[in-house]
């Protein structure tokens, strides 16, 4: 079972509840050693005081601020406690915001909020439905590890959900970093739908358990061969760039490409008997089932059977 990374307590108004917080995910990336080549020879970094040469542990180890001429300021770890009292203890939900209001680009790590114990449920589970009906997200502030985030806490299917947020001025500015600001050009008519085409025959539902690290497990393949002395096998080279003048005839191919494939490969059934009256009308409607809004669950379910069985395709938003 994990330990939460954090304990203290979410305040909202007049209400604290108090919260212990937990990593939602997890790295699966491939930790390497380095070596120096041509040996088996192990590379180490150590911590060394630069006028000694010698190795400092780390509960020896202090911050430094730099105020210039080389001089600088020293920090001991409990100066940094005393300024902000209690602030490493609470998380402290300023304003409530539309969740579909929050730029994705603002978004950095996120956590699960259990609470702390069984007597504080009550209080967690009212702010999670309240959040979760009223669409809202808490944008909050709090201290861990001697650093300040700026945080969104929104309702989860069972959990409260903290999201770790860039600041403002954490942004930079693309007209600074980029070499030139591209040209947005007007589109041409034709390419213009035709590229709407493509996207609309390349949109499904999203379904993250779909998704997974084919980088990693493609080194994870280059490992094993190397070790067994098998022959390594290289990918294809990345496909050159579209030239503008093929480009219509590039968007025509792929949505032809498109439109073949899903011919080929028919759309699976749902498993209708685990989804909800709410889910079932929905799939209904995008049916264009006739009659919907009368239907019992039951005659849902068997009319959007009906629909699939006839051949019946889900209408596409315009």
């Amino acid at each position: 079972m994990a330990r939460p990374i954090w304990n203290g307590a979410i305040n909202f108004g007049l209400v604290t509840v108090p919260v212990e917080l937990y990593g939602a995910t997890e790295d699966h990336t491939i930790s390497f050693r380095q070596f120096e080549r041509g040996t088996a020879d192990r590379i180490r970094y150590k911590r060394v005081n630069e006028r000694t040469g010698k190795e400092v542990a780390y509960s020896d180890i202090v911050k430094g601020a730099e105020i210039g001429g080389g001089d600088y300021v020293i920090i001991e770890p409990e100066e940094l406690d005393a300024i902000a009292p209690g602030r490493s203890r609470t998380i402290d939900i300023s304003t409530f915001v539309d969740i579909d209001e929050i730029d994705p680009i603002h978004y950095q790590k996120t956590y699960w909020l259990a609470p702390a114990k069984e007597e504080y449920a009550r209080a967690y589970s009212l702010l999670l439905q309240a959040m979760r009906k009223s669409n809202r997200a808490g944008v909050a502030t709090f201290v861990m590890r001697g650093k300040e985030y700026l945080t969104v806490v929104r309702a989860g299917e069972e959990l409260l959900i903290l999201t770790t947020m860039l600041f403002a001025e954490d942004l930079r500015d693309p007209a600074k970093e980029l070499k030139s600001m591209p040209e947005i050009a007007p589109a041409r008519g034709k390419e213009l739908d035709m590229a709407i085409s493509l996207i609309e025959s390349m949109s499904e539902e999203w379904k993250p358990e779909e998704y997974s690290d084919t980088y990693t497990q493609r080194v994870e393949q280059l490992i094993e061969d190397k070790k067994e002395g098998r022959e390594v096998v290289t990918e294809e080279a990345p496909s050159e760039p579209t030239k503008v003048v093929d480009l219509f005839e590039a968007l025509s191919k792929s949505v032809e490409s498109r439109k073949k494939r899903r011919e080929e490969s028919p759309e699976p059934e749902a498993d209708l008997a685990g989804l909800t009256k709410a889910e079932l009308d929905k799939l209904a409607r995008d049916l264009d089932v006739k009659g919907r809004s009368k239907l019992n669950r039951d005659e849902l379910e068997k009319a959007v059977k009906a629909a699939q069985g006839a051949g019946a395709r889900p209408r596409r938003a315009s």
